[in-house]
């Protein structure tokens, strides 16, 4: 059990907020693991900074001590995430720390994982050194949502991105829908699509628009360290190899219905994506739930979801959506136009599934709306 800390000055809260900016720029690059940004200090002044770049490479703690040396001696750590302690492709963080000489450690929120789970502030406990936790504790659970959800429930954070004219509309009767939105949102999704370790989509949506489905931020002037990984859910194996989804990096992974057979011809073989076989649900359709344990035991924590009204309502109905991403171009499209979603209406307006803004911005001439649901 990790007990809170109290009371912190404003130079403290000033290296925390410091360390949570360094955990930050591992936004593309850490999973599966966390982000994790770590400043040493002493007598009020940072000695010493680092962050967790990429999974396998030394963790913040380590890069924060190299680089303040025989000055770590005596100081603090701050540090995003409570510290590892078990041998993983690196040695344990607080092995590190402990070796430093470093007599104080403050960190944000603790692990959930299993393997770290308040064994760390144990350890630098056991060795005589001050361990306080909370500080900036909202939002260091924040940069970490999808790894703190997975450890938690086995499942990723799930975001789903929506795009629509102002009434609500995704696209036009006949299905055209390139582009409702403005390239300055667009932008904004390769971003979030950069973030994320996987976009999840489906074979409907791969045969009407043939989509990349890649992360192209920056303009793709500089592309990822990553691509994130595809999930398409492909339940009949429809999906024909020369879609352009398979001829950008990074791995593409086709679920299938458990009762799927995979045709042994030429065209279906690899590199047209690893196939996974899911149970089927009573409606005959993909069991989601069991899709996203799938995603949970690939070690997934953020899944960014572009779909149409179809599975957005199957996801939105079953409650397994944790974001939406909501894009408001100021069009109107008409009655006729499809819909955000296909799902039932409440009975009651009392009865409606509710959200809350958790952000609102203009991203060129569109507003993006961040909602997350109501719990």
């Amino acid at each position: 059990m990790i007990e809170a800390g109290g009371a912190w000055n404003e130079f403290e809260l000033h290296a925390m907020r410091r360390a949570l900016a360094l955990a930050a720029l591992g936004a593309r690059t850490t999973q599966p693991n966390p982000r994790v940004g770590c400043v040493i200090a002493r007598d009020g002044v940072i000695v010493g900074e680092g962050w967790h770049q990429r999974a396998g490479e030394p963790h913040a703690e380590v890069f924060a001590l190299c680089a303040a040396g025989e000055l770590a001696r005596g100081a603090t750590a701050f540090v995003t995430l409570e510290p590892c302690n078990h041998h993983g492709c690196t040695p344990p963080c607080t092995e590190a720390l402990i070796k430093s000489g470093i007599t104080r450690v403050i960190f944000a929120c603790g692990d959930p994982n299993p393997r770290v789970d308040g064994s760390g502030a144990a350890r630098l406990r056991a060795a005589g050194i001050a361990v306080e936790i909370g500080l900036c504790g909202n939002e260091g659970e924040e940069l970490n949502r999808g790894f703190f959800k997975r450890m938690r429930t086995g499942r990723p954070w799930l975001r789903l991105k929506l795009a629509a004219s102002v009434d609500g509309r995704t696209a036009l009767a006949h299905g055209e829908s390139q582009w409702i939105t403005s390239p300055a949102a667009r932008a904004d999704v390769h971003r979030f699509r950069a973030e994320s370790a996987a976009i999840l989509s489906t074979s409907t949506t791969v045969l009407a628009d043939d989509p990349q489905l890649d992360a192209r931020p920056d303009g793709g002037s500089s592309p990822p360290l990553r691509q994130p990984m595809r999930v398409l859910l492909d339940r009949q194996l429809r999906i024909p190899p020369r879609a352009r989804v398979f001829t950008t990096g990074g791995e593409v992974v086709r679920i299938a219905g458990a009762a799927t057979q995979l045709i042994p011809a030429p065209a279906m073989v690899s590199p047209q994506g690893r196939i996974e076989h899911i149970a089927l649900g009573v409606d005959g359709y993909l069991n989601l739930e069991a899709v996203l344990a799938w995603m949970g035991g690939a070690a997934l924590n953020e899944v960014w979801t572009e779909c149409g009204p179809t599975l957005a309502g199957a996801l939105l109905n079953r409650g397994l959506v944790d974001e939406m991403v909501l894009y408001l171009a100021p069009k109107l499209l008409g009655s006729a136009a499809k819909p955000l979603a296909e799902m039932a209406g409440p009975a009651r307006l009392a009865e409606a599934m509710t959200w809350h803004v958790h952000d609102l911005q203009q991203i060129g001439p569109d507003v993006r709306i961040i909602l997350r649901r109501d719990r």
